[in-house]
């Protein structure tokens, strides 16, 4: 029995890329919940059970308002992370930002932007291909794909890619110290808004100019919040992205009988990136606090108490998902927790999906013998409350 001095420490740190942190198994051994010790020495509830998870993510009482003094810090970067438009807000504000966003998210529009994104995979492996072996796969294209496609929804210019994805490291890496964090966050929101004042005076395409039309300037919403949304939109739109097409590439190298079963069916693609979300969870660490008392699965959280949802522990709930660490490109994953549950689930999920479908497809027609360049024990993994992921995929063909 964990007693209130030995309370393991969070978040844990991956060992292997792809598999939950090896402490996760602990946890769940104690049930629904469990008890962690936070930075600071706050204590913390995580949540190993799936069907519990998707209660509480889509409760109320539960909230995500970073503004909060008792709203729980994970990593020192976070307690500098005040300006997190979206996932960290709560009704209304947050249900008015959102409704704001959905039309240019939604399945209609985002598959209309799929031939614009297979022309973007095509030419980043054209300069894969020229370049030769071996290559780093993720800033010759794991990254620039979303980047740039990001960059042409919101109407940003891609040749300020360099600056944005430096700040956008400084923002979301969990290493990052609260000073650096904050840097990058004011860094990134004067950018866009510059940018607004350049497209106010000379309009043009995007997701950026439409919400200058139709929102700001009939004052719905201030110049500095529709900054701040849009940079929210630009940090996510591409990093979160950038690490699930790298992370799927190392499963599926991997587990090359999974690749092969793909390769013989891209039919099962859709379906194979669901499971890669399950699997991967990149996106994996989900903070609460209460804001009333909630009595579920025999345990009552009391307001003040930090609550965390580890997307990478109930996706491998074997309740749910049999053989929960097995890859499996033919299972039926669509209940995975890959991109959230409820009100604050990823607005651009389908988005990334077709960025991922066409990644992967590309990548594994043009290239049939890509394989590991190094290792997969060697590559550095990004630490806990981070995207999770790795800094480089080294691979040769």
């Amino acid at each position: 029995m964990t007693t209130e001095v030995d309370l393991p420490a969070f978040p844990m740190t991956r060992t292997c890329p792809y598999h939950p942190p090896q402490g996760y198994a602990g946890l769940r051994e104690q049930g629904a919940f469990a008890k962690v010790r936070l930075l600071g020495d706050r204590e913390a509830w995580v949540v190993t059970d799936h069907a519990v998870a998707r209660a509480l993510l889509v409760d109320p009482r539960l909230s995500s308002d970073r503004l909060r003094p008792d709203f729980p810090v994970l990593v020192p970067r976070m307690s500098a992370a005040k300006l997190v438009p979206l996932v960290g807000m709560d009704p209304p504000v947050h249900t008015q930002r959102r409704r704001m966003l959905i039309p240019a998210f939604t399945v209609r529009r985002t598959e209309a932007l799929r031939p614009d994104i297979e022309r973007v995979v095509t030419d980043r492996l054209d300069a894969v291909v020229r370049e030769g072996p071996p290559a780093d796969l993720v800033p010759g294209f794991a990254l620039p794909v979303p980047s740039t496609v990001i960059c042409r929804l919101l109407g940003v210019p891609y040749a300020d890619h360099e600056f944005f994805e430096t700040q956008t490291q400084r923002m979301v890496l969990g290493s990052s110290s609260a000073g650096e964090a904050a840097a990058a966050s004011v860094a990134l929101t004067d950018y866009v808004d510059a940018l607004i004042g350049e497209k106010q005076a000379d309009p043009g395409e995007g997701l950026l100019d439409e919400l200058i039309a139709s929102h700001l300037a009939t004052g719905e919403i201030t110049r500095r919040e529709l900054a701040e949304t849009i940079m929210f939109l630009l940090v996510a739109g591409h990093e979160t992205t950038a690490n699930m097409i790298t992370m799927s590439v190392i499963a599926l190298l991997d587990n090359p009988a999974q690749l092969a079963r793909l390769r013989a069916d891209w039919r099962l693609l859709p379906g194979a990136v669901d499971e890669l979300l399950r699997f991967l969870s990149v996106a994996d660490e989900i903070q609460r606090v209460v804001a009333e008392p909630i009595e579920i699965a025999g345990r009552t959280l009391q307001p003040g108490d930090a609550v965390y949802l580890p997307a990478s522990a109930a996706n491998r709930d074997p309740a749910v998902f049999p053989d929960p660490d097995a890859l499996d490109v033919t299972r039926r994953a669509r209940q995975h927790l890959g991109f959230g549950y409820g009100i604050h689930q990823c607005l651009g999920q389908n988005l990334a999906r077709v960025e991922v479908e066409v990644s992967l497809r590309g990548l594994f027609t043009r290239l049939p013998t890509l394989a590991l360049a190094e290792p997969l024990s060697g590559l550095p993994v990004k630490p806990g409350g981070s995207v999770q992921g790795v800094y480089r995929l080294p691979v040769t063909w």
